[in-house]
């Protein structure tokens, strides 16, 4: 593939809501770019960017894809983001390595979430945005109606430089509000000009709009637009491309995917209007006393290339996508990894077009491609010039929401299990895996079900591991309400010497979670050698409860009295009474089950906040107050406990729509209600009996 300068490079994230057609909007670009001889579609599993066997089976992407393709003397590295919010690491990865977001709406379906979610995400990390309306051809498309949604939701900033001419249901034509001309197109998706139509004061209205635009957008062309005189065609692009860059002008297309109209003039505004690489590429990064450091985007600057998405493979090995902030990377380079501070091998250099690859020797500033078997390097890493050795800015990545426990269906799979996670974490920065050494299950957490059941799909077909997902068990706890004091006596005469310990132990409750034990004995009659076997005794008792086997906190034992045998008394007789008189007070002392209870913050929107409240009520929540938050929504502080929270994500996904996110963080231990305390002891037994 031919070599482009930062100047010339426009890195541009594909994103929006599932089904608003991102992924034949791109398959669209490649076909019209002459990258494809043929229009693939996600329903037939054929398309460029959808070439994963997971997006084949599913018909819709789940991962970000990159497609790069020449447009004039432009080249424009397009990346496909998935739209299912379950799939949000490519969406994030993408967005982190592009300049610039195209954010694709449904004519039909207007402005949704997936759009509002694409515009906030592009307005935080400082990305320029252009907005095309799809489905031009399908029924009930109504253009006008999804401008003024637009404008309503993203605000004045939004500015329509392509709108259609109706006749009836239909397109009759598409007009050109930069060029002031008027395009049909055939069944091949070709362009033809014709006159302009009579838009009546509507034309009138939308040039006017533009002008103003172009010029709050660049000084130069203030002044000549409130002298009266009319721009130029290339003072209007200027100012645009201006616009665009510094986030005044949003520019809105309209067209379809399917039937490629207005797709000839969307790849024009891309390479017009968008800023570059060089413009827009440069970043921020931080040296290793933690100092500011300017990255600019040329060829000239040390190497610093920024690594946004990792595959790894069993068969093939790690590919690791990036883009070159600064400086070239060429194959025959050692540069350092800013993180662990050890140089790289580097494997081969490629580009990549879905999933075909194209060897290069070098990729120079501002663009983007691969390289093969990095060892050390993760996403998020900065790979850099040994002589400016800088970390660029990490994305941050949704945490994960859903845990479930995995369950093999083969036993002895385990290992496999975890090394398998262990390689899929490398690729999906929003999975999290843990072995739970207390509830002996090893948990998964991904951010829907969706997500997890792609998780286990991908475990099975890259690993050869087949499992199935159920419920995490809650680790509930023990404790005692009561003081309660009894003996252990523990005697055994076998021949020889026998064994022989003695004690009166005080158990009470006390509010700490650790064992206290401490010791009040008078006269010598349990010998302070022996306090340390006691000791020992109780702290392996704790370790299981009486009602259901939970480890049992919140207890002091003082060593009240006891007697010992000069000849029979040992270690092990006295660590024996100790669990003799643990077993014998518990029972009497009042035993309760507790349970986790998590510190919940919730964020909705306004109109969602007595749904999520009654919500947690039924969970068995406590609600603790309520603020605007500065996105927006409206953020619920309370707490719950976590054994009700397993279907939450699940539900505040539904009843928001996907605009609405938590964080639950483990507070503390409470008693569970006594009416509860039934099915968990119930729980526990056959949780024990199937370990057996």
């Amino acid at each position: 593939m031919r070599q482009y300068l930062a100047g010339k490079i426009r890195n541009v994230a594909i994103a929006g809501h599932s089904g608003s057609g991102k992924t034949s909007l791109a398959e669209a670009l490649l076909y019209k770019a002459g990258i494809t001889d043929r229009l693939g579609k996600t329903a037939d599993g054929n398309t460029v960017c959808d070439y994963d066997p997971e997006e084949v089976k599913r018909k819709c992407s789940v991962s970000s894809t990159v497609a790069p393709f020449p447009w004039g003397s432009v080249k424009i590295n397009l990346i496909d983001t998935p739209g299912l919010f379950d799939f949000a690491a490519g969406f994030y990865e993408g967005v982190r390595a592009a300049g610039n977001v195209l954010i694709t709406v449904s004519a039909r379906s207007g402005v949704t979430v997936g759009a509002e979610k694409a515009y906030n995400l592009a307005q935080k990390m400082g990305r320029s945005k252009i907005i095309f309306v799809n489905k031009m051809d399908a029924d009930h498309a109504d253009f006008y109606k999804v401008l003024e949604e637009l404008k309503a939701t993203f605000g004045p900033s939004v500015c329509p430089l392509v709108v259609p001419v109706m006749d009836g249901d239909k397109v009759s034509c598409y007009v050109n509000l930069v060029d002031n001309k008027a395009y049909t197109y055939n069944e091949k998706g070709e362009a033809s000009e014709v006159a302009m139509p009579d838009m009546a004061h509507r034309l009138e209205g939308l040039t006017v709009a533009i002008s103003e635009a172009v010029a709050e957008a660049d000084e130069t062309l203030f002044d000549k637009y409130f002298s009266g005189e009319p721009f130029t065609r290339d003072e209007i692009i200027r100012g645009i491309h201006v616009g665009v860059h510094n986030h005044s002008i949003t520019p809105v297309l309209c067209g379809s995917a399917v039937t490629l109209a207005g797709i000839d003039m969307l790849l024009d505004s891309l390479a017009d209007h968008l800023p570059s690489a060089w413009e827009a590429g440069g970043e921020t990064g931080v040296d290793s006393q933690g100092n500011p450091v300017e990255i600019e985007c040329t060829d000239e600057a040390p190497l610093a290339a920024y690594v946004f998405k990792t595959v790894a493979d069993p068969f093939v090995g790690k590919l690791s996508y990036f883009k070159v902030v600064s400086g070239k990377l060429s194959s025959d380079m050692a540069p350092i990894n800013a993180r662990t501070g050890e140089p790289e091998r580097l494997g081969k250099l490629i580009y990549t077009l879905g999933k075909k690859q194209e060897d290069t020797a070098f990729i120079s500033a501002g663009d983007i491609g691969a390289v093969t078997k990095l060892s050390a390097t993760v996403t998020g890493d900065t790979l850099c010039d040994p002589k400016r050795v800088v970390s660029l800015p990490k994305m941050e990545f949704p945490e994960p929401c859903l845990p479930m426990a995995v369950k093999v269906t083969k036993k002895g799979d385990e290992g496999k299990v975890a090394q398998g996670m262990q390689r899929l974490m490398e690729e999906d920065l929003t999975m999290r895996f843990e072995q739970n050494n207390e509830t002996h299950q090893q948990v998964v957490s991904g951010l829907g079900e969706q997500h997890l059941d792609v998780i286990i799909s991908k475990l099975k077909s890259k690993f050869g591991v087949d499992v199935k997902l159920e419920a995490p068990r809650v680790p509930y706890r023990e404790t005692i309400r009561k003081k309660i004091k009894v003996q252990g006596k523990h005697k055994k005469q076998s021949g020889g010497h026998g064994q022989y310990g003695d004690v009166w132990i005080e158990f009470s409750p006390h509010d700490g979670e650790d064992l206290i034990f401490e010791e009040q004995v008078f006269g010598g009659s349990v010998p302070r050698n022996f306090f340390p076997a006691v000791e020992k005794g109780l702290q392996e008792c704790v370790k299981h409860g009486i009602l259901a086997g939970y480890p049992m906190v919140g207890l002091k034992a003082v060593l009240m009295d006891g007697s010992y045998h000069p000849v029979d008394s040992s270690e092990m007789a006295f660590k024996t009474a100790a669990s003799l008189a643990y077993k014998a007070a518990m029972p009497q002392a009042s035993p309760a089950l507790l349970e986790p209870i998590g510190s919940l913050k919730v964020w909705v929107p306004d109109s969602n906040t007595g749904d999520i409240i009654s919500e947690l009520n039924k969970r068995r929540g406590r609600v603790m107050g309520m603020n605007p938050d500065e996105s927006g929504l409206q953020m619920i502080e309370g707490e719950v406990p976590m054994s009700e929270m397993s279907d939450f994500a699940t539900m505040l996904r539904s009843t928001t729509q996907g605009r609405g996110n938590f964080q639950l963080t483990f507070a503390r231990y409470e008693l569970l209600p006594s009416n509860l305390e039934e099915a968990v002891i119930a729980q526990a037994k056959a949780m024990n009996e199937e370990k057996e």
